[in-house]
Parts: structure tokens; C-alpha cells; sequence
């Protein structure tokens, strides 16, 4: 059950950085509400990642949870901001999903 809260968590880190970056294209108090949605999913997705942390250690977590949260802002960026899909970017996002895998399974 903690591998999906910790899932949950690293999807939230996805969350708040679109929130961010959506941000950063309003104005007034739409940009407002999403700085408000940045703050909430911000503090979910830490609660969620304290609450797995109860049965997963802290040094496979982190990494996890930072990983969910770099490949999908990455994707997010690519697919909603329209960033680049450079070869070297997505070469970079597959190393670094290896790079998780592998610390699980040792």
C-alpha cells in the first residue's frame, strides 16, 4: 500500500511543478489560484511521501519520489509547454528511470 502512496506522492511533485509553470504564464488572481494549487499539492505530496516513508526506507523513497516527479515534469514540459524533445534530454530521463529501477533491485 506504501509503494502506491509513495506513487501517489511523486505524482503530486508532477502536479505542483505544472502548477507552477502555469503560473508563470497568468496574470492577476488566476495566477493566484495557481500559486494556491502549487502550496496544496506541495504539502500532499510531502505528507504522502512522510506517510510512506513509514515502511519504505528513506534512501529508496527520496530517489523514487524525486524520479516520478523529474520524468513527469520533464514529460509535462515536453507535452504541455511545448519544450524541447531533444535526444539528449530523453536519453538523460531514461538513464535516470534505469537509475531508479536499479536502486530498488539492489
Amino acid at each position: 500500500m506504501n509503494w502506491i502512496i509513495l506513487i501517489f506522492a511523486g505524482l503530486c511533485e508532477c502536479g505542483f511543478t505544472f502548477c507552477l509553470g502555469k503560473a508563470k504564464l497568468a496574470v492577476g488572481w488566476e495566477a493566484v489560484a495557481w500559486y494556491g494549487g502549487f502550496a496544496v499539492i506541495s504539502a500532499l505530496s510531502m505528507l504522502l511521501l512522510a506517510k510512506a516513508t513509514k515502511t519504505i526506507p528513506i534512501g529508496i523513497a527520496y530517489p523514487v519520489w524525486t524520479g516520478i516527479g523529474a520524468v513527469g515534469t520533464v514529460l509535462i514540459g515536453i507535452l504541455v509547454f511545448k519544450e524541447p524533445a531533444t535526444f539528449w534530454r530523453l536519453f538523460f530521463i531514461f538513464t535516470l528511470i534505469a537509475s531508479i529501477i536499479g536502486l530498488k533491485m539492489v
